[in-house]
């Protein structure tokens, strides 16, 4: 269990730093693959972009943690 343990402490960590940068720094912004979907009245983002790069910084993390 103890891996598990901080592999939960290492995401928490991270979702308080992701909390903290949209809290102050404000607008989140785009990367190459964000999809933004524009009308008059509404607007969409999805941000594929930061999908991706999430996904590949928390798979390598991962994979060192779990090599201990």
């Amino acid at each position: 269990m103890a891996p598990l343990g901080r592999a939960l402490i290492v995401a928490g960590i991270l979702l308080i730093v992701a909390g903290l940068l949209v809290t102050y720094v404000g607008r989140i912004p785009r990367l190459p693959g964000d999809i933004v979907i524009e009308r008059p009245g509404l607007t969409v983002f999805i941000p594929l972009g930061w999908m991706v790069l999430i996904s590949v910084v928390l798979t390598v993390l991962f994979a060192v943690l779990s090599r201990r």
